[in-house]
């Protein structure tokens, strides 16, 4: 019986043995591809993001450049029409003054309110 025992004892230490033989380690090649792939998608989705954010800055450059040269015609649009208007108010009122001057030279303006009267006219 002993040696009954002793035999089944030696079969499961083989059968141990092959068993631990026959397990595959991940060779060190495997795991460097899978690193590799790995750094690779990572490399490339970098590029991604970086490309996309280049892409925005341009547009947002691109859009305040349009936004500032807006803003400085409308700033030039806008001097001109002022300086315009007060072109005309200052020729109408020089206007006013010289034909009341004018009335007044011409003696057929006789008294303040005649004065005033001209200036309104």
């Amino acid at each position: 019986m002993k040696k009954h025992f002793l035999s089944l004892a030696v079969v499961a230490l083989l059968a141990l043995g092959l068993q631990s033989c026959e397990k595959k380690e991940p060779k060190p090649a495997d795991e460097e591809l899978t690193l590799g792939n790995k750094v690779d998608s990572l490399t490339t989705d970098i590029e991604e993001v970086k490309d996309s954010a280049v892409s925005k800055t341009e547009e947002a450059a691109a859009k305040a450049k349009d936004a500032t040269e807006n803003a400085v015609q409308d700033v030039k649009d806008g001097a001109k029409k002022a300086a315009s208007d007060v072109k005309d108010a200052t020729k109408k009122g020089a206007e006013k003054v010289e034909n009341a001057a004018k009335a007044a030279k011409d003696g057929t303006v006789k008294t303040a309110k005649e004065v005033n009267e001209a200036l309104k006219k």
